[in-house]
């Protein structure tokens, strides 16, 4: 089996942008995205940054129109990719975007013109319209459905031990956000997701989130605290601590991960454990003894970029084979590792990667240099061993 994640950068600046674009099957990024998935052909794949909409057309355009054709996009020797079928999906709604109605963004008013940086900054998770920066995932094997759990709407406040942040300039404690907003205010910025997939005899939960960056903040560090908790949060769920007595999820059942229920975490977690802003939360919970952080997925390509653009990338501490992302360079904080795929004890790693080809390799095309053909960010995955082989046909 293998479990992916890939933050593919397909959003827009207005809903309904990715959905047109999608319905074109010429679409530059969306073919070489398609590539990259047809290429390593995952079993299970969390999608980041893939706008959400109710209507799930521009998911189901991406299925149809990109991953279930055959893609040729890098030119490699050995022909197109051939085509995948995911014949089972969850998308649902996120924080993103949705207004609070509280003046989050401390800018004197409340909200402003969908669209806007304005509108963006009063949401409960950063966005432009509801939905933007989604998440989907998508499968070859089918959901159990009535176990599902989803936690948008879990309280900050209601993790044990929360670190809400602090307004520097008053001696009251956790007063960045006003009292009545830290009522409802929600610990994801886009939702954390409980899927139990069916693998024959075996279920394996797929645990997926994609925390909000530990920048784009001030002197009370208020994305930075929540990239923590919202990290934190799988730590608790997962290792059945009286903590997770505390968890419920939206339909208001509590309680973590039943004992000795196999799980794979997987994100975007927005946080690298040895460089960058906001290490924390990520080394929390790599710490788990309920998961295992190594081995490492690693590139060729990774090390090679690092090494070519110097700048920040020469005063990191973490393995550049292991980087999962190329950010700016000085300024900013060069390529890091933030993408996650982290497996159980239970279950045994065959093998990992990160896909980043080095500059010599046919596939080099579908991620290259600034501006990306594809997304900043490299798809990161494991194979795990389990007790079947093929997708199960039940529907």
């Amino acid at each position: 089996m293998r479990f992916a994640t890939f933050n593919v950068s397909l959003y827009g600046n207005h809903a309904g942008d990715i959905q047109k674009r999608l319905r074109d099957p010429d679409d530059q990024q969306g073919r070489c995205l398609a590539e990259i998935i047809q290429r390593t052909r995952p079993d299970v794949l969390l999608l980041c940054e893939f706008d959400y909409d109710e209507s799930g057309a521009a998911l189901q355009a991406f299925r149809e129109n990109y991953l279930a054709q055959g893609q040729d996009v890098s030119g490699a020797p050995d022909g197109p990719a051939a085509p995948i079928d995911y014949p089972y999906w969850f998308s649902v709604p996120v924080n993103t975007g949705r207004p609070s109605g509280f003046d989050l963004n401390r800018d004197g008013r409340i909200g402003g013109p969908l669209g806007s940086d304005a509108y963006a900054g009063d949401c409960w998770g950063f966005g432009k319209f509801p939905g933007q920066y989604g998440m989907a995932v998508l499968s070859r094997y089918p959901f159990d459905e009535d176990q599902i759990r989803t936690f948008q709407h879990f309280r900050w406040r209601d993790l044990p031990a929360a670190n809400v942040p602090d307004d520097p300039a008053t001696t009251r404690p956790g007063d960045w956000y006003p009292a009545d907003a830290m009522q409802h205010f929600p610990l994801s910025s886009k939702s954390h997701w409980d899927l139990p997939i069916v693998i024959g005899e075996q279920v394996v939960h797929l645990l997926a989130s994609h925390p909000t960056p530990p920048t784009y903040d001030g002197p009370e560090d208020r994305n930075g605290l929540r990239n923590k908790d919202e990290i934190r949060f799988w730590s608790e769920y997962v290792e059945g601590t009286a903590a997770a007595k505390a968890l419920y999820d939206d339909a208001g059942k509590r309680g973590g991960l039943l004992s000795g229920a196999s799980f794979v975490i997987a994100g975007d977690l927005n946080g690298d454990p040895l460089d960058g802003d906001g290490p924390d939360g990520i080394r929390i919970l790599l710490a788990s003894p309920k998961l295992q952080s190594s081995p490492i997925p690693a590139s060729s390509g990774g090390s090679e970029q690092a090494r070519l653009q110097g700048g920040a990338n020469r005063r990191h501490q973490g393995d550049a084979a292991n980087d999962t992302c190329d950010p700016a360079d000085d300024p900013g904080p060069g390529n890091l590792r933030i993408d996650y795929v982290l497996p159980s004890r239970g279950l045994r790693i065959v093998r990992s990667g990160v896909f980043w080809p080095s500059s010599d390799d046919p596939l080099y095309p579908l991620t290259g240099v600034y501006p990306f053909p594809s997304s900043d960010h490299r798809l990161v995955w494991i194979d795990v061993e389990t007790t079947t082989e093929g997708p199960n046909p039940k529907q």
